[in-house]
């Protein structure tokens, strides 16, 4: 007996040969995943109670949470990449990251009313369909039982107008005295998709070639996702080369003549993305360009997820992937990114929490995953760009790196092309919980690039912006960090020296930033903090740290403290021996400023830097800065019509030439 309306139906041989109107497929974890990974693909805890939040006035409907009262035991037996077997007594729900449909995205930007979820089943079991609404409640659609022999295709129709602000689709299968395989399943689109499946997959690199290696296999090993790459441009800019890593031949093998690799000078993330580009436009007939990142793992049905997003999209538009954590796989690191236009910083999309992790709340049990999330550019770890957008808008800035993803999106949004990054579109990247790229050699290229970007797209005034830099290098030399002012006074001085320098600049620029942060104490990191006389504090004492000001007058008092300390006299005692050893979680403002010296160590915990006050250098660097910011403020008129009369020569083919055939 079905409960499924008249308007479902079993596919015929004839729909099911339409493989080009696949969205995504039912994909199960590997066998080499975490076990914790296993809650990106199937949600196995039982006992799931719906029970309503406290009402809110005006609402029609009430939403409503998940409480788990425990686990079957009968866990969902994976047997490949597409089947499983359900074991008797037991109840699997795919409303889980890689295996739901995000249907709010769909709605929001495809052409299509509706999707088709269809099954392949063998067995006695049952199929629920399920889908939410933006709150994260949940609402039953129908089902269907499974109780006849032999291998049973069903397809569910379903509306895609519910889903204005958000919500997914997913499906559960249930069983009582028997076994139910699924052989295969899917979403799909109830018409053939626009367009070509034709992308070219571009992942610059530098000294990552067993990274590298391991992505080429993973593009090779899934056909359907080799039917759909037309090229792979792989730019080597390292030193250790991916054609000398162990499994490349086997990799490239598969890969045929679809692998380019170009051996080229260090031109950073830009120069790379940018030579992916100058490539796939000038030798391939490649319908969609995808970057990513050298240093992800990949989930290869992401690839197809992305171009079946892009093809169905109502208009041209980025499709982005979102980044999950390689140290804790079953994180959610980044829902989506924007631009605060007034300061010009990127942030995390407002309602997202960065580091979720789904195997402790689950897709069912998190409301605020089921609201679309809207943003302003996508990060180039996996990032769509339609043939025709490139082709429009042009390449990459040569800004080395930070801040090319960010600008190409918001120079994108300038032409009317939007960007989407999709939930269940998504590789597994480093978090950056181990690194604070902010003070490290990377520093300039935030500040410099910030304000190039800024010069393009950012205010008319830039007070918002020069107040929150200013602030940031005031806190920078009470952290002692005196390298990331030095560079950050180098930003400004190549900023202020207009366009005209960045393409000089690139192959360059690495090499003298990295010898301007060797100058410093901070610039030049030790193994630990016992290559220095340890501090003299007692275990008490050097577990004890000042707690942070509260309140705006607090810590305005607190900094106009520290501010006047760092201008005082250096004990001499604490030059050659810290006052105490810092661990990275306690290295504040408030706690650095109140020092003569101290070790700290490096935010991965692989090592320290021994750093010493000195107030000349605060004098001199405050001096500096402020100087150098009232001249970008004096400035910023002249500057911004600069840098936008120069964009199209930095973004086209011919300004990058040079680089690329010299």
């Amino acid at each position: 007996m079905t409960t499924a309306p008249t308007a479902e139906k079993r596919r015929t041989s004839d729909e099911a040969a339409q493989a080009d109107t696949l969205l995504q497929r039912v994909i199960l974890p590997r066998p080499s995943d975490p076990t914790a990974v296993r809650a990106l693909y199937v949600d196995e805890r039982s006992g799931v109670k719906l029970e309503p939040t406290t009402p809110v006035p005006g609402e029609k409907s009430t939403p409503m949470t998940l409480t788990v009262s425990g686990t079957s035991g009968r866990r969902l037996r994976v047997t490949s990449r597409t089947s499983a077997v359900v074991p008797e007594q037991s109840e699997v729900s795919f409303g889980a990251y890689f295996n739901g449909l995000a249907a709010g995205y769909w709605r929001a930007w495809s052409t299509l009313d509706e999707v088709r979820l269809r099954l392949r089943l063998e067995g006695a079991g049952r199929v629920d369909v399920y889908r939410s609404k933006a709150d994260g409640s949940q609402i039953y659609v129908r089902g269907e039982v499974v109780d006849r022999p032999g291998v049973h295709d069903l397809e569910f129709a379903l509306d895609l107008h519910p889903f204005e602000d958000g919500g997914w689709y997913w499906f559960d299968l249930t069983t009582d005295a028997g076994e139910l395989v699924l052989h295969e399943g899917g979403w799909y689109a109830p018409t053939a998709a626009p367009g070509r499946a034709a992308v070219a997959v571009g992942m610059p690199t530098f000294n990552r070639p067993a990274d590298c290696v391991a992505t080429l296999a993973a593009i090779g090993e899934d056909p359907a996702v080799l039917a759909a790459v037309t090229a792979v441009i792989l730019p080597d800019q390292g030193t250790k080369k991916v054609r000398d890593q162990a499994g490349y031949e086997q990799a490239a093998a598969v890969l045929g003549d679809k692998l380019r690799i170009i051996d080229q000078p260090n031109l950073g993330g830009s120069g790379g993305y940018a030579r992916v580009m100058y490539e796939a436009l000038g030798s391939t007939d490649c319908e969609q360009i995808l970057y990513m990142d050298d240093d992800i793992l990949l989930e290869p049905d992401s690839i197809l997820r992305a171009v079946a997003f892009s093809r169905f999209a109502r208009e041209p538009m980025l499709v982005g992937g979102q980044m999950l954590s390689l140290q804790a796989r079953s994180q959610l690191s980044t829902m989506g990114e924007v631009v605060d236009r007034n300061q010009f910083l990127w942030r995390v999309a407002p309602d997202t929490h960065p580091h979720h992790d789904l195997a402790e709340q689950t897709l069912r049990q998190t409301p605020w995953l089921h609201r679309r999330v809207d943003v302003d550019y996508n990060a180039w770890w996996m990032c769509l760009i339609p043939r025709a957008v490139a082709e429009d808008l042009g390449l990459p800035l040569p800004l080395f790196i930070k801040w090319d993803d960010a600008e190409y999106g918001l120079r994108a949004r300038g032409r009317g092309y939007r960007t989407a990054t999709v939930p269940g579109i998504a590789i597994w990247h480093m978090s950056f919980i181990e690194k604070d790229d902010s003070s490290d050699w990377q520093a300039y290229f935030h500040y410099r690039n910030r304000f190039v970007a800024a010069a393009m797209h950012g205010p008319d005034d830039p007070k918002a912006m020069l107040l929150e830099t200013f602030k940031r290098t005031l806190r920078h030399l009470m952290l002692m960090e005196y390298s990331a002012v030095a560079l950050q006074i180098k930003a400004l001085k190549d900023f202020l020296a207009g366009p005209e320098a960045l393409f000089p600049k690139l192959p360059v620029v690495l090499g003298e930033i990295r010898a301007e942060r060797a100058e410093y104490d901070d610039g030049r990191p030790l193994n630990s903090a016992t290559d220095v006389p340890l501090a003299d504090l007692d275990a008490l004492g050097a577990q004890l740290f000042p707690e942070p000001p509260v309140g705006r007058l607090k810590a305005g008092a607190g900094l106009v403290r520290g501010v006047l300390r760092n201008l005082k006299a250096v004990d001499p005692a604490h030059h050659d021996r810290p006052q105490r050893n810092v661990p990275w979680k306690n290295a504040q403002w408030f706690v650095l400023a109140g020092l003569d010296s101290a070790t700290v160590s490096t935010p991965d915990g692989r090592g320290v830097t021994f750093r010493r006050r000195d107030p000349e250098m605060f004098r001199r660097m405050v001096k500096e800065s402020l100087a150098l910011h009232r001249e970008v403020a004096r400035e910023w008129p002249t500057l911004r019509e600069r840098y936008r009369a120069a964009a199209p020569t930095l973004t086209s083919r011919e300004g990058w030439k040079h680089l690329f055939e010299d």
